[in-house]
């Protein structure tokens, strides 16, 4: 398989890798003191994103127990792959802004492992070390186009990896109730996921913000993107993404909250994606026993030699 082609199959999930690109925003960003405007709320949305909050995070493994992706085309039966996922923002006065790991449990990346490093000068380009378990060999390759798609979901890079709050103009279009359960696949049943969860509607109640961020880029696939954003902590609950003035896809994530000091320790549930146009969805669920966080990890847990040992 090309190189190419392989980056693309491993890149499937929204919680796998980093929520979006690291830098731009200070992992010592204060929570706002009066009204924020819409600069101010993008950063946070960010800060929330990157578990910022936090030293490291990890979404681990417990027996047969872990992070589930499933995708789903209209009228297919659904597929998955199992992963977990380490991330570490414990870096200070270095060229390193974080680094994050990726180990693939199951299907046909089943040992793969990607690393990611992230710098702190926000013009350097990531860095990424693929683990190929075929070749027992590690292959490196330039962080990708914000448009590409990651490998069978509805998410591309810059939803994923990529996109910064610079690269989008932001303005608030005021604040208003979330009334509206989040999406999610119904009646899945599927290969480690025994008890799927329902859709979320704990949400619904809460006082959010609606942002509207326009891309800056020229012809892209979507003009604007609208953004429903707790007040009281940041996290982004749903954002549908519109192009030539029609709904054209929507990314619910259910957060919960990790019970710290900062409000905006958030961890994910699930993220749920939908493109409208094919129908397509893709769910990854994140079930709570296995989130683990401000740990002793050594840091030399991301590494290529981590990598190397990573069993098929």
């Amino acid at each position: 398989m090309q190189l190419r082609k392989l980056v693309a199959a491993i890149a499937v999930v929204p919680v796998l890798l980093s929520a979006e690109a690291f830098a731009g925003v200070s992992k010592n960003l204060p929570m706002p003191t009066g009204a924020p405007d819409a600069n101010a709320i993008a950063d946070q949305v960010y800060f929330v994103n990157h578990f910022y909050a936090l030293k490291n995070y990890g979404i681990t493994k417990k027996g047969r127990t872990m992070t589930v992706l499933v995708n789903k085309s209209k009228g297919k039966k659904p597929t998955t792959i199992a992963l977990e996922r380490y991330l570490n923002n414990d870096y200070s006065d270095s060229a390193i802004n974080a680094m994050d790991l990726a180990i693939f449990r199951s299907g046909k990346l089943r040992g793969t492992g990607m690393l990611i490093t992230d710098y702190t000068d926000e013009n350097k380009s990531q860095a990424y070390a693929i683990w190929l378990p075929a070749l027992r060999k590690i292959r490196r390759f330039a962080e990708p186009a914000h448009d590409d798609a990651w490998g069978g979901t509805d998410f591309t890079f810059g939803d994923v990896t990529l996109r910064k709050p610079k690269h989008e103009s932001h303005e608030l279009l005021g604040t208003e109730t979330f009334n509206d359960c989040l999406g999610a696949i119904a009646d899945v049943k599927v290969k480690n996921l025994k008890n799927p969860p329902d859709a979320a509607c704990g949400h619904k109640g809460k006082e959010v913000y609606k942002l509207k961020s326009t891309t800056k880029k020229q012809n892209w696939w979507y003009d604007h993107r609208v953004s429903y954003v707790d007040t009281k902590t940041f996290a982004d609950y749903r954002t549908e993404f519109f192009k030539g003035g029609e709904k054209i896809k929507v990314i619910d994530r259910n957060w919960v909250s990790l019970d710290q000091d900062d409000p905006r320790a958030q961890s994910w549930a699930y993220w749920y994606g939908k493109t409208f146009a094919s129908g397509h969805e893709t769910w990854a669920v994140i079930p709570d026993e296995i989130v683990k966080f401000n740990q002793n990890w050594k840091q030399s847990k991301w590494s290529e030699k981590t990598l190397r040992k990573i069993k098929r």
